[in-house]
């Protein structure tokens, strides 16, 4: 199974280029047919998108009402849902974001969007310094971050100009991974929260040579590249597509009780693609090879997101698998003892749903039910599949 690499907004964006030239109801069934839908405007009579808890703090009942289509008196074809999920996951990075957006809505306006790449690139940079590993950039790191770094002068070296490499010593990758590893366990969870004893590889583009290996957990204070596979489990029933929902344990250091994929997983070292999700595929919901084996790579999504001293620049490999229509996925009441050791105590997911995919839009337009980047994924699949 490929990793193949198609950057969303410049999807997104392209389908909405082709909305000012054809309007109608629907999803588009490929990317290369006109957007049906109408571009979201600002009118007195348009409905916001609804400001909804990401505490994960509601139920299945809740997701399952407001799913319906009569739930709520908003227009379909209002896009700002879609566009507010994309904007999310790209905080601090507004003004590239709709730098890509008005160069796909207005290619005349190419000047104005230089204009704003160029400012939000220099923006970035100048709260950011570039993290060098033999000459390539694998990260950034927020200058404030880099005060509490500079105490271990026998790792990290801040008097290269204008950016930080590792310290002269430190030529192999196991030697860098244990004295990154030292620094991420010295700093400790009160700087870096969420220590899952993870690696990640430090990559400068993905399929390149491994520099060392980090804490996943680190990754965005050191702002690396990370990357992931998320899985759109469908089923078909009576011409009528729907999708398997996760809705993750209350246990889960983020995004505790939030909406997610069926299967999602970080990539870890030394794991190709295709194998960690047939993996992940097992360990999460419960699905045996034979049938994971069939998933089929469609592309991948990439975003940028700004949050305090985090730098997330993270790539999620995207793959669809049809499901039977007799598949069940795994939970706490199939296996009780193994599961629950396994999943829940990892903090893992707490239950399933399948849900039509017309619904599961809705879910997404109106509530901030889902883990933000799932959005991307899933908003992705709407575009392909109708």
């Amino acid at each position: 199974m490929a990793c193949n690499n198609l950057h969303l907004p410049h999807r997104f964006c392209h389908s909405l280029r082709s909305s000012s030239r054809r309007a109608s109801h629907g999803f588009p069934k490929t990317l290369t047919t006109t957007f049906p839908f109408r571009c979201a405007r600002s009118s007195a009579n348009s409905t916001p998108s609804a400001s909804v808890s990401t505490t994960g703090s509601f139920t299945w009942d809740d997701v399952i009402r407001i799913s319906q289509p009569e739930s709520s008196p908003d227009d379909p074809s209002d896009l700002k849902g879609y566009f507010d999920k994309i904007q999310f996951c790209n905080r601090g990075s507004v003004k590239l974001y709709s730098a890509v957006v008005i160069h796909f809505l207005s290619p005349k306006c190419s000047s104005v969007s230089h204009f704003l790449t160029e400012t939000a690139l220099q923006e970035t940079k100048s709260k950011f310094l570039p993290f060098v590993i033999e000459n390539q950039i694998v990260g950034y790191i927020h200058n404030e971050f880099s005060d509490h770094l500079r105490r271990f002068s026998n790792v990290l070296d801040f008097t290269v100009d204008n950016g930080v490499t590792l310290h002269s010593s430190l030529r192999t990758a196991e030697d860098r991974t244990e004295a990154l590893g030292e620094v991420t366990n010295s700093l400790g969870e009160k700087l870096i929260p969420g220590i899952r004893n993870e690696l990640y590889p430090v990559v400068s583009s993905f399929g390149g040579p491994t520099f060392f290996s980090l804490e996943r957990a680190a990754a965005p204070y050191f702002g690396i590249k990370a990357y992931g596979v998320h899985m759109n489990g469908y089923v078909e029933k009576d011409g009528q597509k729907f999708l398997w929902i996760g809705k993750r344990s209350q246990l889960k250091p983020t995004y505790p009780g939030m909406l997610d994929h069926l299967v999602a997983g970080g990539l870890p070292h030394g794991i190709a693609c295709g194998e960690n999700l047939v993996k992940e595929c097992e360990e999460e919901a419960g699905i045996p090879r034979f049938i994971s084996s069939r998933a089929i790579a469609v592309g991948a999504v990439s975003y940028m997101d700004i949050d305090g001293y985090r730098f997330k620049r993270d790539v999620l490999f995207c793959y669809d698998l049809k499901l039977p229509e007799s598949f069940i996925p795994k939970n706490e009441e199939v296996h009780p003892l193994e599961w629950l050791i396994k999943h829940v105590a990892d903090g893992e997911v707490e239950s399933f749903k399948l849900i039509p995919v017309t619904h599961v839009a809705n879910v997404i337009r109106r509530t901030n039910y889902f883990k933000s980047n799932c959005c991307l994924v899933i908003i992705d699949f709407l575009f392909r599949h109708g």
